[in-house]
């Protein structure tokens, strides 16, 4: 007697702008099934346009979970991610043979495949006061303030992303203990299999490819998009590359073509940290996005079970 097939979560993942959503919605057609996103920025439902969220075409052909539920105004990160969606993804696949999730937030993507160990919550206060002091005293001091914390997590880090050094600091002051106390490094057993399905094109190709959105976008009304969310811009949804650099030219830091230039830069560096992060994983079966077909997805999951 064969053994029952272990249903399977297939996640399409890669850097911002390979051409994800396609393909996504025509695999999930195949596959009769939801699309799970795994994006942290299309979770809010102000940013469509900066966050090149699926259209209501593409949302009416296929239904998708995590798209534009949460608002600006809500503090969210991949730990809440994690708690509301496996959930989901474990009901679906208790009666469902495949399930798949697209983005490219690659701590969401790991909540999902490995999960998280449990983080203290950092107040609003805290949260704005390590801001305020690394936009006032600047990289250095942000690097320093974590290396009088957490020497160890310091030493593995990378120093060169703000985000995780502010992170690392506010728990490590909430909790009055080192921030890698709290990292174990084991990861969760899940009651589904896991198959990783990457995009990625050529570097130049991609480069232009995040050139032309970026330009679609401001078409589209980043701009006014940016606008509407002004008065949020200290919330860490909003701290993220299309709005900070609109925010900047708002404030008249810089002309608009600066801001929709720093757009294409951060955007491309932004594409460059995703595809570093997700070539450490082993487990990913990467295939050109020029190329690929639902066809040959679908035969990679076929023999994989």
């Amino acid at each position: 007697m064969s053994a029952p097939i272990e249903p399977t979560l297939i996640i399409l993942l890669g850097p911002t702008g390979v051409g994800k959503t396609d393909l996504s919605i025509a695999l999930a057609q195949r596959l009769a099934c939801p699309v799970v996103s795994a994006d942290s920025r299309q979770i809010f439902r102000e940013l469509p346009v900066g966050t090149a969220a699926p259209t209501a075409e593409e949302l009416g052909k296929v239904e998708h979970w995590f798209i534009g539920n949460k608002s600006v105004e809500e503090d969210y990160n991949a730990g809440q991610y994690e708690a509301e969606v496996l959930p989901m993804i474990t009901g679906y696949l208790a009666s469902h043979e495949a399930l798949l999730m697209v983005g490219g937030s690659m701590m969401y993507i790991d909540a999902v495949c490995k999960g998280f160990d449990y983080l203290p919550q950092v107040p609003q206060t805290v949260r704005q006061q390590v801001r305020n002091d690394y936009e006032a005293k600047g990289l250095e001091w942000l690097q320093s303030e974590l290396m009088r914390l957490d020497p160890d997590y310091c030493r593995q880090v990378d120093l060169q992303n703000p985000q995780r050094l502010m992170h690392a600091v506010e728990i490590s002051l909430v909790a009055g203990k080192p921030y890698s106390a709290f990292r174990t490094g084991t990861a969760k057993k899940r009651p589904f299999r896991i198959l990783k399905v990457g995009l990625q094109r050529d570097r130049a190709e991609l480069y232009e490819r995040i050139n032309r959105r970026v330009a679609q976008m401001m078409a589209q009304g980043l701009l006014q998009e940016a606008e509407k969310v002004y008065p949020y811009r200290h919330k860490n949804s909003l701290n993220t590359v299309g709005y900070k650099e609109l925010f900047a030219y708002i404030d008249g830091k810089c002309t608009l073509d600066e801001a929709v230039d720093k757009i294409r830069q951060n955007s491309r560096h932004y594409a460059k940290r995703q595809l570093t992060w997700f070539r450490q994983d082993t487990e990913i079966h990467w295939f050109d996005a020029g190329n690929v077909t639902v066809d040959d997805i679908i035969q990679l999951y076929e023999s994989s079970k």
